[in-house]
């Protein structure tokens, strides 16, 4: 329960097993009186305990409708503690001494996992890179007749525009929004404004900044398509913003419809469902309108450094583990195993009654994902363009979002092993809302491996001599 937002827990009965082995033989009641100790300091409340009465009780072991009286009664304390420091209680349940080594040991794991992963990669690519370079230069020197190999062999087909670009376009404009949408909440939760029990304020701040930075999603989406040579702007524009919202209404919708079956208290009202859909209506569609407009206006010229031959070179055959969902196993793990512990504590304090107050090792291991998830995406399209598989565009966009797979995964181990859920309507929430939010940091992680896989293969194309 809340009360002044402040939170109570307590038992709503008990289960009698003295001398019972037999579960069948087990007697439940359930407590009819509560017994609340108000401790209040002028007239602001500083703290609430609830007790039950453990001699009045009901039996409830036979399944049958019973009417049942229930009674409160209230004590009133003085207390001299400010109404400032009342939610210190909370806080520090969080960041108790062993919660916090737990957190900075597996920081400190993560650090070393990733500077020992980025430290390797980037030493291979540049060793390896800086010996592409000396033996492309020196063939174009010695023999001009030779076959070309490896990544220069595919000049002419590696900036050749992918299939279903529209797509692309709209979930690279989709996916640059929502990190957009991650570093101002992260902004927001730094300077403090997600305290413990400040119900709803993350909630309120995502969706208004949702709706605000949709004129990004539009820009980013826009500019990319036409770079791409796209010419309906105006079907890529509804893609980009039905991309991500549009599984979010639908599960949503079903999800609502579910609590008011059950009329639970967490069915959203009407009132708000409006006031959200107005905001999407009159904020977030027009300034997706005018990003979009901004965008195919900017006339930015795609950078390809080499020009692109006429037709596409054949694939050659490739070993299985060269194939995309291999890939997509091997992208997603590394910056899943850095993530992990992180993951344990939010889930515990999303759907479980843990507090979680640290959002400054929180950043720390985000920022960590992002570095994992674009090394890893650049080295993979390395190894696919020394391949001579020059189909990279979708490859490092879904190598990068993997991670969001390994996350759901995450989800079901989390629901079977470590909570206590149960019944369908707690089954359909947990795996609906998961899969919304891991939706999304599939589409966030793959722009970021998009976005670096690109810079690394101009940079490379651009050092050397094509013909």
């Amino acid at each position: 329960m809340y009360y002044d937002d402040l939170p109570i827990w307590g038992f709503l009965g008990k289960v009698d097993k003295e001398g019972k082995n037999d579960p069948s033989e087990y007697k439940y009641y359930l407590f009819k009186h509560l017994h609340f100790t108000i401790f209040y300091n002028k007239d602001r409340v500083i703290e609430i305990t609830a007790q039950s009465d453990l001699s009045n009780v009901v039996d409830l072991t036979e399944d049958k409708e019973v009417d049942v009286e229930f009674m409160y009664s209230v004590k009133w304390k003085e207390t001299e503690i400010p109404f400032e420091k009342r939610m210190e209680k909370y806080s520090q349940s969080s960041s108790l001494p062993h919660h916090l080594e737990i957190h900075w040991f597996s920081i400190i794991n993560s650090c070393v996992t990733v500077l020992l992963l980025t430290g390797f990669l980037a030493t291979i690519l540049m060793r390896v890179l800086k010996n592409d370079f000396v033996k492309y230069a020196h063939d174009e020197e010695s023999a001009e007749d030779q076959e070309e190999t490896g990544w220069k062999y595919i000049h002419g087909d590696v900036f050749r525009y992918p299939k279903y670009k529209s797509l692309l376009a709209a979930a690279f404009g989709s996916g640059t929004q929502l990190f957009t949408l991650t570093i101002f909440i992260f902004m927001l939760a730094l300077v403090g404004v997600f305290y413990p029990y400040n119900r709803g304020a993350l909630f309120t701040a995502l969706v208004v900044i949702y709706a605000l930075t949709a004129g990004i999603a539009g820009y980013t989406a826009a500019s990319f398509f036409c770079q791409l040579e796209g010419t309906n702007w105006v079907r890529n524009l509804l893609l980009t913003g039905a991309l991500f919202c549009g599984p979010l209404f639908l599960t949503f919708c079903f999800l609502n419809t579910v609590a008011i079956a059950y009329s639970a208290t967490a069915a959203l009202p009407f009132g708000t469902i409006v006031v959200i859909f107005l905001i999407w209506a009159l904020v977030t569609t027009p300034l997706l309108v005018l990003g979009g407009i901004a965008g195919k206006n900017s006339k930015a010229e795609f950078q390809a450094p080499v020009r692109t031959t006429k037709y596409p070179r054949e694939i050659p055959q490739l070993p299985w583990y060269r194939k995309t969902v291999p890939q997509m196993a091997m992208a997603g793990f590394l910056p899943f195993s850095a993530i992990y512990i992180e993951l344990y504590y939010i889930f515990a304090s999303v759907w479980g009654h843990r507090i979680y107050t640290i959002y400054s090792i929180l950043f720390i291991v985000f920022i960590i994902l992002l570095i994992v998830t674009a090394f890893i995406t650049v080295a993979l399209t390395y190894f696919q363009l020394a391949a001579e598989d020059h189909e990279w565009w979708w490859r490092s966009f879904l190598c990068g979002g993997s991670t969001g797979l390994f996350i759901y995964g995450y989800c079901l181990y989390y629901y079977y092993a470590r909570s206590d859920m149960s019944g369908f309507m707690q089954t359909s929430f947990f795996f609906g809302y998961m899969a919304c939010v891991c939706y999304g940091f599939f589409l966030m992680l793959g722009t970021i491996g998009f976005r670096a896989s690109l810079f690394f293969v101009r940079h490379i194309y651009r050092s050397i001599k094509c013909e």
